[in-house]
C-alpha cells in the first residue's frame, strides 16, 4: 500500500538515507499530489489527470507567507536539522510562486538554522522555465532525478510525456546537481531499467549532464505499481561502478 500524501506544509524532520536529518516542506495543495511525472514506484501512488492544469488554476496552492512562517515555527522548536528540503506531494517547482518561497526560506534559514543546507528534490522537468531555473540556483543543493536516458523508459517508468533530450539538456545547463537514479524492474520485463541497453542510454545521458554525484538505489517503500521489485545491493554497486568509471562520484543507498 501507498503511504498518505504529507498533510501539512512541513513534515519530520525525517533521518533520510540521503539527506540525513531532513525538515520536509510540501508545495502542493492541500491533500494532493501535483506533479508531471506518473512514476511507477512512486510512494503516494499514482498521479491524478492533468496535472499541468491544476498547477495553473488550482486555487488551493499554500501562499509563500504561509510557507515561511510554518518552517519558521517548525526551526523554531526543533534543532540538529541538516537540511531543509523542498519536496512532498509531487513536483515543487510546479507551485507558481516558486522563486519567491526560495527566497523566503533563504531568509527563514539564516535566521533559524543558519548551518542547514537549502535542498530540493526535483524530477527536472521544469528547467526550461527561466524563473524555476534562476530559482533552483538559491539553493544549496539540488537533487535531480534521472531514471532513464531513452524516451521509451522514461515514458514507461516515469509515465512522462517529455522527450529525455529535453531533460537533459536542462539538466547539464545547471550546475552543481547531484543525480538520483532509482533502478528496479517487474517479473514480466515489462518496466525494467536495468537491462544493458536501458543502463547504456542512461549512463550516456549522466556522462553528458557531468553532475556533482550520482545516488544509486531502489525501491524502499510500496510502489504505484505493485509488480516492481528491489534490484540487489551488488547489482547497484555495479551500476555505480560504471559511473565512477567515466569519472564521475557514485553512492549506493
Amino acid at each position: 500500500m501507498s503511504i498518505p500524501l504529507q498533510a501539512g506544509l512541513v513534515y519530520g524532520p525525517v533521518k533520510s538515507r540521503r539527506l540525513g536529518v531532513s525538515l520536509g516542506v510540501n508545495l502542493a495543495p492541500d491533500a494532493r499530489k501535483v506533479c508531471t511525472f506518473n512514476c511507477a514506484y512512486c510512494q503516494y501512488g499514482w498521479t491524478p489527470p492533468d496535472p499541468l492544469g491544476a498547477s495553473v488554476v488550482d486555487e488551493n496552492w499554500p501562499t509563500p507567507d504561509s510557507i515561511a512562517e510554518a518552517v519558521d515555527q517548525a526551526l523554531a522548536r526543533t534543532s540538529g536539522i541538516d537540511r531543509i528540503t523542498l519536496a512532498g506531494n509531487g513536483e515543487p517547482t510546479l507551485h507558481p510562486d516558486f522563486h519567491d518561497i526560495v527566497e523566503r526560506l533563504r531568509l527563514v534559514r539564516n535566521r533559524r538554522a543558519r548551518y542547514a543546507r537549502l535542498a530540493i528534490l526535483s524530477n527536472a522537468s521544469t528547467l526550461a522555465d527561466a524563473s524555476v531555473a534562476a530559482a533552483l540556483m538559491r539553493l544549496d543543493e539540488r537533487y535531480m532525478k534521472l531514471d532513464a536516458g531513452d524516451d521509451v523508459t522514461l515514458r514507461k517508468l516515469n509515465g512522462c510525456g517529455m522527450g529525455i533530450e529535453a531533460i537533459v539538456e536542462g539538466l547539464r545547463r545547471l550546475p552543481d546537481v547531484t543525480l538520483q537514479a532509482l533502478f528496479t524492474r517487474d517479473a514480466q520485463g515489462k518496466i525494467d531499467n536495468t537491462t544493458e541497453a536501458a543502463i547504456g542510454a542512461w549512463l550516456t545521458a549522466v556522462v553528458r549532464i557531468r553532475p556533482t554525484a550520482v545516488h544509486v538505489y531502489t525501491i524502499d517503500r510500496d510502489p504505484a505499481w505493485k509488480e516492481l521489485q528491489k534490484v540487489p545491493r551488488e547489482e547497484l554497486q555495479q551500476i555505480a561502478a560504471k559511473v565512477k568509471q567515466a569519472g564521475i562520484r557514485a553512492v549506493v543507498f
